[in-house]
């Protein structure tokens, strides 16, 4: 908004697909909202008893600048019954969110001008995080051919002088795709020899079907150089909570406190009581909230690959949203999206939210009910815009 009291770098509107969808839900009174990644699933009862207890008890105080000491000591924890790393104290930082933790990480790590190159398609803040960092992103393409893995000889390609980081994430929002050891290998290889950093956005790690979760920074000689973003808003169906921790080197963690001390301060109190209790309780937790996304994931696809115009990578990978490629419908993202929210009352976010090689897609977020999924593709099948004759004639055109 151009204003004389506003900042002129906020004089372009730079509203994102995520930050409309609101609006857009609200447009028909029966629209299915497939936009977001906030399940339907209230976070679990355990969860939630113990942190009031913990509250009742008088955890409503400010906690240590790195986040509750009993927090930082279960985190580190997990990393080494769960993968067998060794994560030291003074490498955690808690933080309110992982949005914020990627804010924390740029902040940290970049001078004006710095380049990253985010793994595209990406989740749609990135690039005016990096840009709020006072860094130039680079978007560095990837291909449902390909599986959507990174491309050695194209990263390599992104890399100049000013190339500073690479972010990547895995599985990944909004592709579902997971890095494989191949690739993180030959990713690391890369950032060694060009001297980079690699923020890894790890927010999605119990949801990896096919092969088991792997750290990027487990990774020969990775921990030095790897800033780890978590969050407690997917595995623990715990979005509203707005907790979340980074694993890095001491020297970067001191200099990420810091920053943080004159943003939030230190992350809510109760939430990092309710984190505590989410990692100790997640072998009775997690198994049915990845059993109940993975069926979701799996009753989607198979919905899509028979809506004539629309398919996606089966079986699902990762995470809990589908790519849909809806490019033989010759529509674009928007088109398609706009057309699906006006015919059906589904509401979607267009492929291009995401960077530019997202044009062609759709992403949709398996965070409803099965019966609401049928619902919402009963609606499409019968939609005009996806109907064999709808398609030819726009291939004829």
């Amino acid at each position: 908004m151009k204003h004389r009291f506003i900042a002129k770098r906020y004089w372009k509107d730079q509203a994102t697909a995520m930050g409309q969808s609101d609006v857009m839900a609200k447009c028909f009174d029966d629209v299915i909202n497939l936009s977001l990644g906030d399940p339907d699933i209230v976070t679990p009862q355990i969860i939630i008893d113990k942190s009031y207890e913990d509250a009742r008890s008088g955890h409503t105080k400010y906690t240590d600048f790195r986040g509750d000491p009993e927090l930082r000591k279960e985190i580190c924890n997990y990393y080494k019954e769960e993968f067998e790393m060794d994560v030291a104290d003074e490498e955690v930082f808690v933080t309110a969110s992982a949005s914020l933790g990627m804010y924390l990480a740029l902040e940290a790590v970049l001078d004006d001008g710095d380049e990253v190159i985010l793994q595209s398609p990406h989740f749609t803040p990135y690039p005016q995080q990096v840009e709020l960092a006072r860094g130039i992103p680079i978007e560095l393409d990837t291909f449902e051919n390909e599986d959507f893995q990174i491309n050695p000889a194209r990263l390599r390609a992104c890399i100049t002088e000013r190339t500073k980081a690479i972010v990547i994430n895995s599985p990944n929002n909004p592709t579902g795709s997971c890095l494989t050891r191949d690739t993180m290998a030959q990713i690391a290889a890369i950032a060694e020899e060009y001297d980079l950093v690699v923020i890894s956005d790890e927010i999605y790690t119990a949801y990896s079907y096919q092969h088991p979760f792997v750290p990027f920074a487990s990774l020969p000689g990775m921990a030095e150089r790897t800033i780890t973003l978590n969050s407690f808003s997917k595995d623990y169906v715990m979005t509203g909570w707005r907790v979340g921790n980074i694993i890095a080197a001491p020297h970067i963690i001191k200099v990420i406190q810091q920053i943080n001390e004159n943003v939030v301060f230190t992350a809510p109190s109760i939430s990092q009581r309710a984190a505590i209790h989410a990692l100790r309780c997640r072998k009775e937790i997690q198994p049915q909230l990845v059993a109940t996304f993975r069926e979701r994931m799996c009753y989607a696809a198979e919905r899509i690959n028979r809506v004539p115009g629309m398919h996606v990578i089966q079986p699902p990978k990762g995470s809990f949203y589908l790519f849909i490629n809806i490019r033989d419908t010759r529509m674009t993202s928007q088109e398609a999206a706009e057309r699906i929210l006006q015919e059906c009352h589904v509401l979607m976010l267009p492929g291009n939210a995401f960077g530019s090689c997202g044009e062609g897609y759709l992403r949709i977020a398996c965070t409803v009910e099965i019966p609401v999924l049928k619902e919402a593709f009963d609606r499409i099948e019968k939609s005009e815009c996806f109907s064999n004759s709808e398609i030819e004639r726009r291939n004829n055109e």
